[in-house]
């Protein structure tokens, strides 16, 4: 936001309050509680708008346990509102066990269907599509009698996705099983396969194959469809979990390919932000072995829907300098973007985690609607644009020069560098 008082200058909209809430305390405050606007520009869904609320917790000389044990009860105290007492200690996933058996770090626990992995069985098949470095199947109890258009159509499914296709083999009411991949199968693999992914005749069984994480993100989609295609949900049913044990970074290509930004120049980016603890486990090796360091970080998932998610953070200036480090955050560009954070971190600062809610996600559950803009007073469209003014739009000639953008601050020519917008 340009500062109409200092032209050329800029305010930043914060995502969240995540740096102050830990000066906070590091300064001695010990517990933070704020219902706290955000902002951030993302694509759109039906769970995300703009701007939005969360309900932001921070809390000094905490673990893991003791910031999940509050987030619980004020789970309970928000569902007594609607008459269903949610039943706690509620269950832990870890992130890799999610992804194997739901296909997504966001489960919904109200139906089974779960994924079935199938690399082993395929290791030495002549099916080219199949030897791959994983091999995945789910399975659409009855959906062998679904008619060639709406084969057709899943194939559509899997493209607005990323993929190319979706495999499919169709089991007959006498156990034979039918469909272009069952040609390509061996006697062996035939015979074996509806026993392995537990499939019965009348059902149809999906299959992606691919690199491990787009495919079970495939097949978790495909799940989920599948689900609302034959009503298995109860709309009336609550199932929480908490997923826990994220990994701490990830390619950072990978980030980019989804719509995210790759904080830092690295090859690695953090999965949560960069603020976030490494468990202890991965402590010695974060920074040597990216790809198998696990964050200290939890999320809690309702019906398929993350309303809430934190991490113990990092309260260490070498192990800060360390994460910025992996991403391609040199000790220089650290201290000039972050150094009041750093700088803080050396005079002691204490153990400390929160965990923040989205109030929008949470009201739209507790109201039963399946879109937070039902629930915010002005929202913006799907397509992110304000219907009463049409923002985002441009701004004209008088507006550009009244509010400074195209000036050359002072302060920073004097400084011989650009001002930090």
């Amino acid at each position: 936001m340009p500062a109409r008082l200092q032209p050329g200058s800029f305010y930043a909209l914060p995502q969240s309050p995540q740096l102050f809430k830990q000066l906070l305390m590091v300064a001695g405050m010990e517990r933070y509680y704020q219902i706290a606007r955000c902002y951030r520009d993302e694509d759109f869904r039906a769970d995300r708008q703009p701007e939005f609320t969360q309900l932001d917790i921070e809390m000094s000389f905490v673990d893991q346990d003791d910031v999940i044990a509050l987030a619980e009860e004020i789970l309970v105290a928000l569902w007594d509102l609607i008459g269903y007492r949610v039943p706690t200690p509620i269950d832990r996933i870890t992130y890799a066990e999610a992804m194997r058996r739901y296909g997504s770090d966001k489960p919904d626990l109200r139906f089974g269907l779960e994924l079935v992995e199938c690399t082993d069985y395929f290791s030495e098949t002549s099916f080219r599509v199949f030897q791959a470095p994983y091999v995945g199947a789910v399975v659409m109890p009855g959906g062998a009698d679904q008619p060639r258009r709406t084969l057709d159509g899943w194939q559509e499914f899997a493209k607005q996705r990323g993929h190319k296709g979706l495999a499919y083999v169709l089991v007959g009411e006498d156990g034979t099983l039918g469909g272009p991949v069952a040609k390509n199968l061996s006697d062996a693999e035939r015979d074996g396969l509806a026993a392995h992914v537990g499939a019965n005749p009348g059902d149809c069984i999906f299959f992606s194959a691919g690199a491990a994480k787009s495919s079970r993100a495939l097949l978790g989609s495909v799940r989920g469809e599948v689900a609302q295609r034959l009503g298995l949900i109860d709309p009336d049913a609550w199932a929480f979990t908490w997923v826990v044990d994220a990994p701490l970074f990830e390619p950072a290509d990978d980030a980019t390919a989804a719509g995210d930004v790759a904080v830092g120049s690295g090859a690695w980016t953090a999965v949560h932000h960069a603020f976030t603890s490494p468990k202890p486990e991965s402590e010695n090796t974060f920074d040597t072995d990216p790809g198998s360091a696990l964050a200290y970080a939890y999320d809690i998932v309702c019906n398929g829907h993350e309303i809430g998610g934190g991490s113990i953070r990092i309260h260490r200036r070498d192990i800060q300098e360390r994460v910025f480090q992996v991403m391609g955050i040199s000790n220089e560009d650290a201290q000039e973007k972050f150094g009041f954070l750093l700088d803080a971190f050396a005079f002691g600062a204490p153990p400390h985690g929160g965990i923040a809610f989205g109030w929008d996600r949470v009201t739209a559950l507790l109201a039963g609607t399946s879109s937070i803009r039902e629930v915010i007073a002005f929202p913006k469209s799907g397509g992110g644009v304000d219907p009463l003014t049409d923002a985002p739009a441009p701004i004209t000639a008088a507006q550009r020069k009244e509010s400074g953008i195209d000036a050359k601050p002072e302060k920073a020519e004097k400084a011989g560098k650009p001002a930090d917008a």
